[in-house]
C-alpha cells in the first residue's frame, strides 16, 4: 500500500478538541485498550494530513505532535476504519493479534508483497477472515514475542491457515520502512529486542525511548533482525512451524551467479547510467536486480555468501577482467570509497551474453500483478448501462400501434423482440413450409425498410428484429449501481483505447468517447500519469460535442484498460486497437 511515495499530500493540521476526544473514544472501543493508553496512542496536539497513495486511493493519517509520526490511518473515501501503524504497535503491540514469519520473509513484505500462506509460522486459533492483524517474526524461543513489522487484514480463516495450504494470508497495508513509516522520526532505526511475555503487554517500554537511550549511552546497536512471535500457548509446539532455508549454494556458485548478473547488467541497464556511479549504487541497483530470475534462490545470494566477501574485492577483480574501470572517491572515507567509471560493453563476455529473465523482471511482473489486485478489490460497482430504442417514423409507430403499444415509450431489445413475437403469432405469420421463417407483411415490411429498400416475403425472426431496431431511435443511460437511469438520446459507442505513432516514432495512446462513462478527462488523465509513470495530456477532439482526447506516452493498452474496469466500466464498452505497427 505504501510501497511508492505518496501524491496529494496536504499540508498537516492539528484536530480540535472534540474530534481528537471522539477518536480517543472510538479507539478505546474498537481496540478494547485502557483509557489511560488513548491518551498515549491519541495525544493532545494529535495532527491530521490526507494523502493518496500511488493507486490514486484516498486516505488520512494522524500524526503525534512531538515529531510528526503516523500513528493511525485510514485508507479509502469516507472510510472510519483506523488502522494502528507500527509507530504505534511498537507502543503498545498487544492491541492487534499477531501472525509470526521467518526472517528471510521480512524483507519480502517491506518491498510490497503480501504474506502468503506457507511464510505463517504461528497464528492465533481464533483468528478470523478480515480481521485486522499485526505480522511479527518468527523467534525461537518460545517464552518472547518481538515486536510488530507489518499491519493488515487476514485473508482466510484460521482453518485455511492449518490446511498449509496456497495463497494469501495476510494483505498487507503498512509496513516497518514504507513511506508512511519515512513520514515520521524512525527513518531506517532498528526494531527493538523480543520482549519477554512475563512482561504485561500493556506496560511494557516504549522502543524508542529504549533506542534513544541505547545510543545515548553508547551501547551497540540493536540488532537487524527483526524479533518476533506468536501470540499462542509457547508450551506447545507452533502449526505451521518452518525453519529459514538454509543456505546450499557453494561461496564459488555465488560468486559465478553475482558475475553472471553483472555481465546482465551490463548488457541491459548500466550502459545508459551517468558515470561515476557509486561501487554501492551499482551493486543494489544493477547487479542484484540482474540475478536469474528463475529458479527462485534456496539460499541467499550476495556478496557476503561469495568468494570475495567484499564488494570492493568482486569489483576489483571484476576490473582485473576488463569488464570496469574503477577510482577512488574522494568524498568518501573507508571501505565504500569506489566509484565506477565506465563498464566495457564490447567485452567478449558481453558481447556473447545472452540475456535471460532476472529477479528484477519477475519483481517487476509481480508488482504489478499486485497492483491490478490491489485495484480489483478496491474496484468500484460496475456502472449499469441499458440501451432502449423510441419508434421513429410512420412505420415503425405504424407497428407499436398494431401490437396495441405506446408510439412514444422507450423499450429494450428483450421487449421489441417480445412485441414482434406476439405480432406474428396473432397475425399467424409463421411459414407453414419452413418454421424459423416469418411471412413479411405490410406493417413488418413498413417498419424495417426506408425509402428504397425491399423486403424478402420471409425472414428469420433475428433479422427482422434487427431490421426494425436499426429504424427506431437509439437511447441509452450509463449509471452508477443503485441509481435510477437517465436516457440519454443517441447511440452508446465504446470507449476507444488506440496506440498511434505521434511525432516521429514515439508511441502514444489516445483515450476517447469516455465522457458518456461519467469520466472527467483531466482525472482520468492525471490517474493515467501516476499509474503508467508517463507523460499525458488533454486536447478537445474538433466539434461542437465531440469531448475530449487524452493521451498518454508508450503502449499503454493493458494499464490503461485495468484502469477503466476499476471505474466500473464493463470490458464490453472497451475497444482497443494497436496502430502503430500499421504501415502507412
Amino acid at each position: 500500500m505504501f510501497k511508492k511515495p505518496l501524491s496529494n499530500l496536504k499540508t498537516s493540521a492539528p484536530l480540535r478538541s472534540s474530534e481528537r476526544r471522539k477518536l480517543k473514544q472510538k479507539i478505546v472501543q474498537v481496540f478494547s485498550i485502557p483509557p489511560e493508553d488513548g491518551d498515549l496512542l491519541v495525544p493532545d496536539g494529535l495532527l491530521s494530513v490526507k494523502f493518496s497513495t500511488h493507486l490514486g486511493d484516498p486516505g488520512v493519517a494522524y500524526l503525534s505532535p512531538d515529531g510528526g509520526d503516523p500513528l493511525w490511518f485510514s485508507i479509502g473515501k469516507n472510510s472510519d476504519e483506523l488502522i494502528p501503524t507500527v509507530y504505534t504497535l511498537w507502543k503498545r503491540p498487544a492491541i492487534l493479534p499477531s501472525l509470526s514469519t521467518p526472517a528471510p520473509v521480512i524483507p519480502v513484505l517491506i518491498g510490497g508483497a503480501d504474506l502468503m500462506i506457507p511464510g505463517v509460522v504461528q497464528y492465533p486459533p481464533a483468528i478470523s477472515k478480515g480481521q485486522l492483524v499485526a505480522v511479527t517474526e518468527y523467534v525461537r524461543d518460545g517464552t518472547k514475542r518481538g515486536y510488530p513489522l507489518a499491519v493488515g487484514h487476514i485473508a482466510v480463516d484460521a482453518s485455511s491457515l492449518a490446511q498449509e495450504g496456497k495463497g494469501k494470508a495476510v494483505f498487507v497495508k503498512h509496513t516497518w520502512k514504507d513511506t508512511l513509516w519515512d513520514m515520521g522520526t524512525g527513518g531506517a532505526g532498528e526494531v527493538p529486542e523480543p520482549y519477554s511475555l512475563d512482561n504485561i503487554p500493556g506496560h511494557l517500554p516504549d522502543p524508542a525511548e529504549e533506542l534513544s537511550k541505547a545510543n545515548s549511552q553508547g551501547s551497540a546497536p540493536l540488532s537487524e533482525s527483526v524479533q518476533h512471535v506468536q501470540s499462542s500457548s509457547p508450551a506447545q509446539p507452533p502449526p505451521n512451524q518452518q525453519d529459514p532455508p538454509v543456505p546450499s549454494h557453494s561461496a564459488e556458485e555465488v560468486t559465478n551467479i553475482l558475475r553472471t548478473s553483472l555481465i546482465q547488467a551490463i548488457a541491459t541497464t548500466i550502459s545508459g547510467s551517468s558515470f561515476p556511479l557509486p561501487a554501492s549504487t551499482l551493486y543494489a541497483a544493477h547487479i542484484l536486480p540482474a540475478r536469474p530470475g528463475h529458479p527462485p534462490f534456496p539460499s541467499p545470494v550476495d556478496i557476503k555468501h561469495s568468494t570475495h566477501k567484499s564488494l570492493t574485492s568482486f569489483l576489483k577483480a571484476a576490473e582485473k577482467e576488463r569488464l570496469v574501470t574503477l577510482k577512488a572517491s574522494k568524498a568518501k572515507a573507508g571501505g565504500d570509497n569506489l566509484v565506477v567509471t565506465s563498464v566495457n560493453a564490447q567485452h567478449p563476455d558481453v558481447l556473447g551474453h545472452h540475456k535471460y529473465t532476472t529477479l528484477g523482471d519477475v519483481e517487476a511482473k509481480r508488482e504489478q500483478r499486485e497492483e491490478r489486485e490491489e485495484r480489483d478489490r478496491n474496484r468500484a460497482k460496475e456502472l449499469v448501462v441499458a440501451e432502449a430504442w423510441k419508434p421513429l417514423g410512420s412505420g415503425s409507430t405504424a407497428f407499436f400501434t398494431a401490437c396495441g403499444k405506446s408510439t412514444t415509450a422507450l423499450y429494450t431489445l428483450s421487449e421489441i423482440r417480445a412485441a414482434i413475437n406476439h405480432y406474428v403469432t396473432d397475425k399467424q405469420l409463421i411459414n407453414p413450409r419452413e418454421q424459423q421463417y416469418i411471412n413479411v407483411d405490410e406493417v413488418l415490411r413498413a417498419a424495417m425498410q426506408g425509402k428504397g429498400d425491399q423486403s424478402p416475403e420471409f425472414m428469420k425472426r433475428d433479422e427482422i428484429t434487427r431490421h426494425v431496431v436499426n429504424k427506431m431511435q437509439a437511447w441509452h443511460s450509463v449509471t452508477p449501481e443503485g441509481k435510477e437511469p437517465a436516457f440519454k438520446k443517441g447511440v452508446l459507442k465504446p470507449i476507444s483505447v488506440a496506440v498511434k505513432i505521434k511525432q516521429g516514432r514515439k508511441a502514444v495512446t489516445l483515450i476517447t468517447g469516455f465522457e458518456p462513462f461519467l469520466l472527467v478527462a483531466d482525472d482520468l488523465a492525471e490517474e493515467l500519469r501516476k499509474v503508467c509513470a508517463s507523460a499525458t495530456s488533454v486536447t478537445p477532439i474538433p466539434g461542437k460535442t465531440a469531448g475530449q482526447e487524452v493521451a498518454v506516452q508508450g503502449k499503454q493498452i493493458p494499464t490503461v484498460t485495468d484502469l477503466l474496469l476499476a471505474k466500473g466500466v464493463s470490458k464490453k464498452w472497451i475497444e482497443s486497437a494497436d496502430m502503430s505497427d500499421k504501415k502507412k
